[in-house]
């Protein structure tokens, strides 16, 4: 049975409609914390796919959370083998500091909110980013910092307020900004979670909801066709469903 293992940073921002794919493949799926001390004991090599999540810490704060450090070094062993690793918004920046790529606080602020998707240069190396890149899908963005881009690795995605979205290395490792697995059902945990960051943002949760109320259903159609077709191409075994 392929074996997932996915490193949570806060409990609201899970698996989503990722893990709806990963249930309808009979996928065995492990969920650890990453601030979990058994973080450290952890072999991120034996796993078939870790998907590393968000969460609303920086890559850099490892003074504050000496966990990163472990989570990066991890990551680390895992990319220098190129075994199949999924990264999202936090998930994505522990990936590209894994390899040697920097990540800081973006000069453009926070970027709250949904909008469409640009294609990167390097877009065709990633068949699936297709599906996300589609003109009528919007897709989440909540984070503050950035990232360059890691040596050698594919620019798959913009947005209008930063550059780098996605990236892949090779067919197994993908690096995702945005969110998309994000479900409209989940949506309202996110607000609550997140309330001290939106309320320093100036955010109208009010009109957050109405966009995510809007827009979550076609982004949740979009990300299980990306998510299939991704999986088939980083693991590309029989579906048992």
């Amino acid at each position: 049975m392929i074996q997932v293992l996915a490193i949570q940073h806060v409990a609201f921002e899970d698996l989503g409609s990722l893990g709806d794919e990963l249930a309808l493949r009979g996928f065995d799926v492990r969920t650890v914390e990453a601030c979990a001390p058994q973080l450290e004991s952890l072999d991120l090599l034996a796993p078939d796919l870790v998907v590393v999540l968000g969460g609303p810490i920086g890559v850099y704060e490892t003074d504050a959370y000496p966990f990163l450090t472990v989570e990066i070094a991890r990551l680390r062993e895992r990319l220098a083998r190129r075994l199949p690793t999924l990264g999202i918004c936090l998930g994505a920046q522990l990936m590209a500091a894994a390899l040697g790529a920097r990540v800081y606080p973006g000069a453009r602020g926070k970027e709250i909110g949904w909008s469409a998707l640009r294609p990167g240069n390097g877009a065709q190396a990633c068949p699936a980013m297709a599906d996300l890149l589609a003109p009528d899908v919007q897709v989440l963005h909540w984070h503050g910092d950035t990232f360059d881009l890691p040596t050698g690795a594919a620019h798959l995605a913009a947005s209008e307020h930063y550059p780098n979205q996605a990236w892949s290395l090779g067919e197994r490792i993908l690096a995702l900004q945005f969110h998309p697995e994000v479900t409209a059902a989940n949506l309202e945990r996110w607000y609550v979670g997140h309330t001290c960051e939106l309320a320093a943002a100036g955010m109208d949760v009010t009109r957050l909801r109405a966009a995510g109320r809007k827009l979550a259903p076609a982004l949740s159609a979009a990300a299980r066709r990306f998510f299939h077709r991704w999986l088939d191409e980083a693991i590309p075994v029989k579906r048992s469903a």
